[in-house]
């Protein structure tokens, strides 16, 4: 796996685990609550800590590469992530974007089925996977967590065929923004302000559009009256109900 940024030093205000007591920056984590790790008690936090090491990947920097060998498993804290596979004609096909909170992976092969890439800079946490699962014994509740994880991504999956398999351009970027909208609250921002870090090209591969189409239909969508595209970038949307309407194809 390529990690150029092994050992590159945190911001003092996240400093590395060696320089904290034990269970300092799992205490200290903004998402922890949102994550796998939220079912950790605190006095058990040190436990945790011990297995995780903070890495940060600078933007556009693959962290994750398909093929290589699966030894790690990583939790994202800040940033957003891209995960994709490239296809035999070299394209590549975007399977989901990742937040603060996110797991990444799950699976039981013995490479990564696929890569994922910081789309801004991100911060994680990175577990190695035999340390990880030995504390699952210990900790079934975190296995319970990692489950319902899994069982999410089946469902993301499948949602994800439909998107690509039956919707229209436009019920396709509805539900893209509506998707985004609900993750917000949690993140910390409000539901209907979208930095979208993601260029129009990987919202594109995500949806199983070209370039052109995506660009064409955010102007669609602005002249109907429901977003907003700022001169300084993202979208404010303006009826959501209205959005996740077109998105179930009303």
């Amino acid at each position: 796996m390529k990690e150029k940024y092994a050992g590159s030093p945190l911001p003092p205000a996240r400093p590395r685990l060696g320089s904290m007591p034990a269970a300092g920056p799992c205490a200290a984590c903004a998402v922890r609550m949102l994550s796998v790790c939220g079912v950790i008690q605190e006095n058990d936090l040190h436990r945790l800590a011990a297995i995780a090491k903070a890495q940060e990947a600078e933007a556009h920097h693959t962290f994750v590469t398909a093929g290589d060998p699966a030894a790690f498993l990583f939790n994202i804290t800040e940033g957003v992530v891209k995960v994709y596979r490239l296809l035999s004609d070299g394209r590549q096909q975007i399977t989901g974007f990742l937040f603060g909170g996110d797991f990444l992976g799950l699976g039981a092969d013995d490479t990564y089925a696929f890569s994922a890439e910081a789309v801004t800079r991100v911060r994680y946490c990175r577990f190695e996977r035999g340390a990880l699962m030995r504390l699952l014994v210990e900790f079934p509740r975190m296995e319970q967590r990692l489950l319902g994880i899994a069982s999410s991504e089946l469902a993301a999956a499948q949602e994800q065929m439909v998107l690509l398999g039956r919707k229209t351009a436009r019920e396709k970027l509805a539900t893209f923004l509506t998707m985004l909208s609900r993750r917000m609250p949690s993140l910390g921002n409000p539901r209907d302000r979208l930095d979208l870090p993601m260029s129009r090209a990987d919202i594109a591969d995500y949806l199983g559009l070209t370039t052109e189409t995506v660009s064409r239909t955010f102007t669609q969508l602005r002249g109907e009256g429901l977003i907003e595209l700022p001169k300084g970038g993202g979208v404010r949307l303006r009826r959501e109900s209205a959005l996740a309407e077109i998105g179930e194809g009303g």
